[in-house]
Protein backbone atom coordinates (compact mmCIF):
# COMPACT_ATOMS: atom_id res chain seq x y z
CA UNK A 1 0.00 0.00 0.00
CA UNK A 2 1.38 3.35 -1.00
CA UNK A 3 0.87 4.83 2.46
CA UNK A 4 3.35 2.46 4.07
CA UNK A 5 5.95 3.04 1.36
CA UNK A 6 5.84 6.83 1.33
CA UNK A 7 8.63 8.30 3.46
CA UNK A 8 7.12 10.75 5.95
CA UNK A 9 8.81 14.11 5.56
CA UNK A 10 8.01 15.10 9.12
CA UNK A 11 6.05 13.70 12.03
CA UNK A 12 4.79 15.46 15.09
CA UNK A 13 3.69 14.16 18.48
CA UNK A 14 0.73 15.65 20.31
CA UNK A 15 0.50 15.28 24.08
CA UNK A 16 -2.88 15.76 25.73
CA UNK A 17 -3.76 15.69 29.39
CA UNK A 18 -7.03 17.62 29.40
CA UNK A 19 -9.30 19.38 26.97
CA UNK A 20 -12.18 21.73 26.68
CA UNK A 21 -14.60 22.31 23.80
CA UNK A 22 -16.09 25.54 22.51
CA UNK A 23 -18.49 26.08 19.63
CA UNK A 24 -19.11 29.01 17.32
CA UNK A 25 -22.88 28.83 16.92
CA UNK A 26 -23.81 32.20 15.49
CA UNK A 27 -23.39 31.27 11.81
CA UNK A 28 -24.34 28.48 9.42
CA UNK A 29 -20.66 27.48 9.32
CA UNK A 30 -20.00 26.20 12.84
CA UNK A 31 -16.63 25.32 14.34
CA UNK A 32 -16.40 22.92 17.26
CA UNK A 33 -13.04 23.66 18.85
CA UNK A 34 -11.32 21.27 21.22
CA UNK A 35 -8.23 22.63 22.96
CA UNK A 36 -5.33 20.57 24.24
CA UNK A 37 -4.03 21.00 27.77
CA UNK A 38 -1.89 24.09 28.22
CA UNK A 39 -3.56 26.18 25.51
CA UNK A 40 -3.83 29.63 27.08
CA UNK A 41 -7.11 31.50 27.43
CA UNK A 42 -5.59 34.22 25.22
CA UNK A 43 -4.85 31.71 22.46
CA UNK A 44 -8.30 30.16 22.77
CA UNK A 45 -9.97 33.56 22.44
CA UNK A 46 -7.77 34.41 19.45
CA UNK A 47 -8.54 31.16 17.71
CA UNK A 48 -12.26 31.58 18.35
CA UNK A 49 -12.03 35.03 16.77
CA UNK A 50 -10.35 33.51 13.70
CA UNK A 51 -13.05 30.85 13.43
CA UNK A 52 -15.75 33.51 13.72
CA UNK A 53 -14.21 35.43 10.82
CA UNK A 54 -14.38 32.40 8.53
CA UNK A 55 -17.97 31.80 9.68
CA UNK A 56 -18.83 35.36 8.65
CA UNK A 57 -17.25 34.91 5.21
CA UNK A 58 -19.08 31.69 4.27
CA UNK A 59 -22.78 30.83 4.35
CA UNK A 60 -22.47 27.03 4.19
CA UNK A 61 -24.34 24.91 6.71
CA UNK A 62 -21.45 22.76 7.94
CA UNK A 63 -19.90 21.82 11.26
CA UNK A 64 -16.10 21.60 11.29
CA UNK A 65 -14.37 19.87 14.19
CA UNK A 66 -10.88 21.11 15.01
CA UNK A 67 -8.34 20.22 17.70
CA UNK A 68 -6.17 23.21 18.62
CA UNK A 69 -3.03 23.40 20.74
CA UNK A 70 0.52 24.65 21.08
CA UNK A 71 3.87 22.90 20.78
CA UNK A 72 7.56 23.67 20.30
CA UNK A 73 7.52 23.39 16.51
CA UNK A 74 10.57 23.36 14.25
CA UNK A 75 12.73 26.36 13.48
CA UNK A 76 10.85 29.04 11.58
CA UNK A 77 7.44 27.35 11.89
CA UNK A 78 4.66 29.49 13.33
CA UNK A 79 1.84 27.00 12.93
CA UNK A 80 0.76 23.81 11.19
CA UNK A 81 -2.45 22.02 10.28
CA UNK A 82 -3.03 18.32 9.70
CA UNK A 83 -6.26 17.66 7.76
CA UNK A 84 -8.16 14.39 7.60
CA UNK A 85 -9.21 13.58 4.04
CA UNK A 86 -11.71 11.39 2.23
CA UNK A 87 -11.31 10.08 -1.30
CA UNK A 88 -14.06 10.54 -3.91
CA UNK A 89 -14.43 9.70 -7.56
CA UNK A 90 -13.93 12.66 -9.86
CA UNK A 91 -17.46 12.10 -11.18
CA UNK A 92 -18.99 12.26 -7.68
CA UNK A 93 -17.00 15.36 -6.79
CA UNK A 94 -18.00 17.09 -10.01
CA UNK A 95 -21.66 16.29 -9.41
CA UNK A 96 -21.44 17.80 -5.93
CA UNK A 97 -19.69 20.89 -7.25
CA UNK A 98 -22.33 21.29 -9.98
CA UNK A 99 -25.03 21.26 -7.32
CA UNK A 100 -23.20 23.89 -5.27
CA UNK A 101 -23.06 26.71 -7.83
CA UNK A 102 -23.87 30.01 -6.10
CA UNK A 103 -21.71 32.52 -7.98
CA UNK A 104 -20.51 33.45 -11.44
CA UNK A 105 -17.05 32.16 -10.52
CA UNK A 106 -18.57 28.80 -9.56
CA UNK A 107 -20.35 28.55 -12.90
CA UNK A 108 -17.19 29.36 -14.85
CA UNK A 109 -15.10 26.96 -12.78
CA UNK A 110 -17.48 24.01 -13.14
CA UNK A 111 -17.77 24.61 -16.88
CA UNK A 112 -13.97 24.42 -17.16
CA UNK A 113 -13.74 20.93 -15.67
CA UNK A 114 -13.04 17.95 -17.92
CA UNK A 115 -16.24 16.14 -18.95
CA UNK A 116 -16.68 12.47 -18.17
CA UNK A 117 -15.18 10.48 -15.36
CA UNK A 118 -11.54 11.54 -15.56
CA UNK A 119 -9.34 14.59 -16.06
CA UNK A 120 -6.04 15.15 -17.82
CA UNK A 121 -2.86 16.39 -16.19
CA UNK A 122 0.80 17.09 -16.69
CA UNK A 123 2.86 15.07 -14.22
CA UNK A 124 6.53 14.22 -13.79
CA UNK A 125 9.00 12.28 -11.61
CA UNK A 126 7.00 9.03 -11.77
CA UNK A 127 8.50 5.59 -12.36
CA UNK A 128 6.45 5.24 -15.58
CA UNK A 129 7.46 8.62 -17.05
CA UNK A 130 8.00 7.94 -20.79
CA UNK A 131 11.04 10.22 -20.61
CA UNK A 132 12.70 7.88 -18.11
CA UNK A 133 11.95 6.61 -14.63
CA UNK A 134 11.81 9.55 -12.22
CA UNK A 135 12.44 12.07 -15.01
CA UNK A 136 11.73 15.72 -14.23
CA UNK A 137 10.35 16.21 -17.76
CA UNK A 138 6.55 16.69 -17.69
CA UNK A 139 4.36 14.34 -19.66
CA UNK A 140 0.66 14.19 -20.50
CA UNK A 141 -1.30 11.72 -18.38
CA UNK A 142 -4.93 11.18 -19.38
CA UNK A 143 -6.09 7.89 -17.83
CA UNK A 144 -5.74 5.90 -14.65
CA UNK A 145 -6.59 5.96 -10.96
CA UNK A 146 -4.90 9.33 -10.41
CA UNK A 147 -7.04 10.85 -13.15
CA UNK A 148 -10.28 9.58 -11.63
CA UNK A 149 -9.76 10.36 -7.94
CA UNK A 150 -10.15 13.52 -5.85
CA UNK A 151 -9.12 13.82 -2.19
CA UNK A 152 -11.03 16.38 -0.18
CA UNK A 153 -10.32 17.59 3.30
CA UNK A 154 -13.28 16.47 5.37
CA UNK A 155 -14.27 20.08 5.94
CA UNK A 156 -14.27 20.74 2.18
CA UNK A 157 -16.43 17.65 1.65
CA UNK A 158 -18.93 18.93 4.20
CA UNK A 159 -19.15 22.26 2.35
CA UNK A 160 -20.22 20.31 -0.74
CA UNK A 161 -22.90 18.37 1.12
CA UNK A 162 -20.87 15.16 1.03
CA UNK A 163 -20.55 12.90 4.07
CA UNK A 164 -16.87 12.19 4.73
CA UNK A 165 -15.63 9.16 6.63
CA UNK A 166 -14.73 9.97 10.23
CA UNK A 167 -11.01 10.00 10.85
CA UNK A 168 -8.19 11.24 13.01
CA UNK A 169 -4.48 12.00 12.95
CA UNK A 170 -1.67 12.64 15.40
CA UNK A 171 -2.76 16.27 15.92
CA UNK A 172 -6.37 15.36 16.76
CA UNK A 173 -8.11 14.40 19.98
CA UNK A 174 -10.38 11.60 18.81
CA UNK A 175 -12.10 12.03 15.47
CA UNK A 176 -11.71 15.49 13.97
CA UNK A 177 -11.54 17.25 10.63
CA UNK A 178 -8.13 18.75 11.33
CA UNK A 179 -5.63 19.34 14.09
CA UNK A 180 -3.86 22.70 14.37
CA UNK A 181 -0.80 23.61 16.40
CA UNK A 182 0.88 26.94 17.09
CA UNK A 183 4.50 27.34 18.00
CA UNK A 184 5.32 28.10 21.61
CA UNK A 185 8.62 29.63 20.50
CA UNK A 186 7.34 33.00 19.25
CA UNK A 187 5.62 36.10 20.59
CA UNK A 188 2.09 36.64 19.25
CA UNK A 189 -0.15 39.70 19.13
CA UNK A 190 -3.70 38.55 19.90
CA UNK A 191 -5.41 41.90 19.18
CA UNK A 192 -5.04 43.11 15.56
CA UNK A 193 -7.49 46.01 16.05
CA UNK A 194 -4.62 48.43 16.66
CA UNK A 195 -2.14 46.81 14.28
CA UNK A 196 0.47 44.16 15.04
CA UNK A 197 3.17 44.99 17.56
CA UNK A 198 6.70 45.10 16.18
CA UNK A 199 8.51 41.84 16.84
CA UNK A 200 5.27 39.91 17.32
CA UNK A 201 3.14 37.84 14.93
CA UNK A 202 -0.54 38.16 14.05
CA UNK A 203 -2.08 35.23 15.94
CA UNK A 204 -5.60 35.61 14.53
CA UNK A 205 -4.25 35.90 10.98
CA UNK A 206 -2.10 32.80 11.42
CA UNK A 207 -5.07 30.94 12.91
CA UNK A 208 -7.15 31.90 9.86
CA UNK A 209 -4.36 30.62 7.62
CA UNK A 210 -4.26 27.22 9.34
CA UNK A 211 -8.05 26.94 9.33
CA UNK A 212 -7.85 27.73 5.60
CA UNK A 213 -5.81 24.57 5.05
CA UNK A 214 -8.45 22.55 6.91
CA UNK A 215 -11.15 24.11 4.71
CA UNK A 216 -9.43 22.79 1.60
CA UNK A 217 -6.53 25.01 0.58
CA UNK A 218 -4.21 22.05 0.04
CA UNK A 219 -2.35 20.54 -2.91
CA UNK A 220 -1.46 16.93 -3.56
CA UNK A 221 1.56 18.18 -5.51
CA UNK A 222 3.26 18.22 -2.10
CA UNK A 223 2.90 14.41 -2.02
CA UNK A 224 4.61 14.12 -5.42
CA UNK A 225 7.25 16.62 -4.36
CA UNK A 226 8.00 14.63 -1.18
CA UNK A 227 7.99 11.22 -2.84
CA UNK A 228 10.22 11.55 -5.88
CA UNK A 229 13.91 10.62 -6.27
CA UNK A 230 16.26 11.27 -4.61
CA UNK A 231 13.91 12.10 -1.71
CA UNK A 232 11.86 8.89 -2.09
CA UNK A 233 10.39 6.67 -4.78
CA UNK A 234 9.82 6.75 -7.69
CA UNK A 235 6.21 5.57 -7.75
CA UNK A 236 3.85 5.03 -10.66
CA UNK A 237 1.51 7.83 -11.70
CA UNK A 238 -1.54 5.80 -10.65
CA UNK A 239 -0.25 5.63 -7.08
CA UNK A 240 -0.56 9.41 -6.77
CA UNK A 241 -4.28 9.56 -6.08
CA UNK A 242 -3.88 12.83 -4.19
CA UNK A 243 -5.32 15.50 -6.49
CA UNK A 244 -7.19 18.04 -4.35
CA UNK A 245 -10.17 20.18 -5.27
CA UNK A 246 -7.86 23.20 -5.53
CA UNK A 247 -5.50 21.27 -7.83
CA UNK A 248 -8.23 21.16 -10.47
CA UNK A 249 -7.61 24.89 -10.96
CA UNK A 250 -3.79 24.66 -11.06
CA UNK A 251 -2.48 25.52 -14.54
CA UNK A 252 0.72 26.53 -16.26
CA UNK A 253 1.34 28.00 -19.70
CA UNK A 254 2.47 24.52 -20.79
CA UNK A 255 -0.55 22.67 -19.39
CA UNK A 256 -2.98 25.23 -20.82
CA UNK A 257 -1.43 24.72 -24.27
CA UNK A 258 -2.27 21.01 -24.30
CA UNK A 259 -5.31 19.98 -26.37
CA UNK A 260 -8.35 21.04 -24.37
CA UNK A 261 -6.12 22.27 -21.54
CA UNK A 262 -5.08 20.10 -18.58
CA UNK A 263 -4.04 20.85 -15.03
CA UNK A 264 -0.35 21.05 -14.13
CA UNK A 265 0.43 18.59 -11.34
CA UNK A 266 4.21 18.60 -11.69
CA UNK A 267 6.90 19.21 -9.11
CA UNK A 268 9.29 21.74 -10.63
CA UNK A 269 10.02 25.47 -10.67
CA UNK A 270 7.78 26.50 -13.60
CA UNK A 271 4.96 28.91 -12.70
CA UNK A 272 1.68 27.20 -11.74
CA UNK A 273 -1.26 29.58 -11.35
CA UNK A 274 -4.89 29.65 -10.32
CA UNK A 275 -7.34 29.54 -13.23
CA UNK A 276 -11.10 29.01 -13.28
CA UNK A 277 -11.43 28.94 -17.07
CA UNK A 278 -9.26 25.97 -18.03
CA UNK A 279 -6.01 27.91 -18.15
CA UNK A 280 -7.17 30.57 -20.57
CA UNK A 281 -6.67 33.19 -17.86
CA UNK A 282 -3.89 32.59 -15.34
CA UNK A 283 -4.47 34.41 -12.06
CA UNK A 284 -2.54 34.40 -8.80
CA UNK A 285 0.24 31.83 -8.80
CA UNK A 286 0.94 29.06 -6.33
CA UNK A 287 4.10 27.98 -4.58
CA UNK A 288 5.66 25.01 -6.37
CA UNK A 289 7.14 22.67 -3.75
CA UNK A 290 9.73 22.43 -1.01
CA UNK A 291 12.08 19.96 -2.72
CA UNK A 292 11.85 20.54 -6.48
CA UNK A 293 10.03 23.87 -6.66
CA UNK A 294 10.56 27.28 -5.10
CA UNK A 295 11.17 25.96 -1.58
CA UNK A 296 7.61 26.52 -0.33
CA UNK A 297 4.78 23.98 -0.08
CA UNK A 298 2.51 23.84 -3.12
CA UNK A 299 -0.45 24.26 -0.73
CA UNK A 300 0.08 28.04 -0.65
CA UNK A 301 0.08 31.09 -2.86
CA UNK A 302 3.42 32.18 -4.27
CA UNK A 303 5.47 33.83 -1.54
CA UNK A 304 6.45 37.50 -1.28
CA UNK A 305 3.67 38.77 -3.56
CA UNK A 306 1.04 39.64 -0.94
CA UNK A 307 -1.53 37.35 -2.58
CA UNK A 308 -3.59 36.56 0.49
CA UNK A 309 -4.03 34.86 3.84
CA UNK A 310 -2.79 31.60 2.28
CA UNK A 311 0.70 32.96 1.58
CA UNK A 312 3.35 30.61 3.06
CA UNK A 313 5.15 33.09 5.33
CA UNK A 314 4.36 35.93 7.70
CA UNK A 315 6.50 38.83 8.89
CA UNK A 316 6.87 40.08 12.43
CA UNK A 317 4.58 43.10 12.80
CA UNK A 318 2.56 42.14 9.71
CA UNK A 319 -1.24 42.28 9.73
CA UNK A 320 -2.56 39.30 7.74
CA UNK A 321 -5.71 39.75 5.65
CA UNK A 322 -8.07 37.67 3.52
CA UNK A 323 -7.84 38.72 -0.13
CA UNK A 324 -10.05 38.48 -3.20
CA UNK A 325 -7.74 35.64 -4.35
CA UNK A 326 -8.48 33.71 -1.17
CA UNK A 327 -12.21 34.26 -1.45
CA UNK A 328 -12.40 33.11 -5.06
CA UNK A 329 -10.28 30.00 -4.41
CA UNK A 330 -12.50 28.87 -1.54
CA UNK A 331 -15.61 29.80 -3.51
CA UNK A 332 -14.82 27.52 -6.47
CA UNK A 333 -13.79 24.50 -4.38
CA UNK A 334 -17.20 24.40 -2.71
CA UNK A 335 -17.54 27.12 -0.07
CA UNK A 336 -20.34 29.65 -0.55
CA UNK A 337 -19.49 33.28 0.01
CA UNK A 338 -21.86 35.28 2.17
CA UNK A 339 -23.77 37.90 0.14
CA UNK A 340 -22.07 40.73 2.00
CA UNK A 341 -18.78 39.35 3.28
CA UNK A 342 -17.35 41.70 5.92
CA UNK A 343 -14.09 43.53 5.35
CA UNK A 344 -12.05 41.87 8.09
CA UNK A 345 -8.29 41.82 8.58
CA UNK A 346 -8.19 39.14 7.74
CA UNK A 347 -5.37 8.53 0.97
CA UNK A 348 -9.01 7.71 2.37
CA UNK A 349 -9.24 9.28 5.74
CA UNK A 350 -5.97 7.68 6.88
CA UNK A 351 -4.15 10.37 4.94
CA UNK A 352 -3.00 13.32 7.06
CA UNK A 353 -1.84 16.42 5.24
CA UNK A 354 0.34 18.77 7.24
CA UNK A 355 0.62 22.34 6.08
CA UNK A 356 2.62 24.91 7.95
CA UNK A 357 3.11 28.62 8.23
CA UNK A 358 6.62 30.02 8.33
CA UNK A 359 7.93 33.14 9.97
CA UNK A 360 9.80 35.93 8.31
CA UNK A 361 12.44 37.71 10.32
CA UNK A 362 13.45 41.30 9.88
CA UNK A 363 11.44 44.38 9.06
CA UNK A 364 7.70 44.69 9.36
CA UNK A 365 5.79 43.37 6.32
CA UNK A 366 8.93 41.96 4.75
CA UNK A 367 8.73 38.39 3.46
CA UNK A 368 11.35 35.87 2.51
CA UNK A 369 11.57 32.09 2.18
CA UNK A 370 11.84 30.16 5.44
CA UNK A 371 11.33 26.62 6.59
CA UNK A 372 7.70 25.51 6.34
CA UNK A 373 6.20 22.55 8.17
CA UNK A 374 6.23 19.51 5.94
CA UNK A 375 3.35 17.68 4.30
CA UNK A 376 3.37 14.11 5.50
Amino acid sequence: MLKSRFRKISAYALGVAALMSVSSQAHALTFVLTYTAGTSAQAQAGFQAAANRWSAIFSDSATVNLTVGTAALGAGILGQAGSVQTRYSYAAFKTALLGDITSASDATAVASLDPGNSFGMLINRTSDNPNGSGSATPYLDLAGANNETIRLTNANAKALGLTPTLGTNSLCIGNCDAGIQFSSNFAFDYDPSDGITAGQFDFIGIAMHEIGHALGFVSGVDILDGNSPPVNGPFTANQFTFVSSLDLFRYSALSASQPGGVIDWTADTRAKCFSIDGGTTLGACFSTGRNFGDGQQASHWKDSLGLGIMDPTAGAGELLTVSANDRMAFDVIGWNLAVAAPAVPEPGTWMMMLAGFGLVGGAVRRRRSTQIAALA
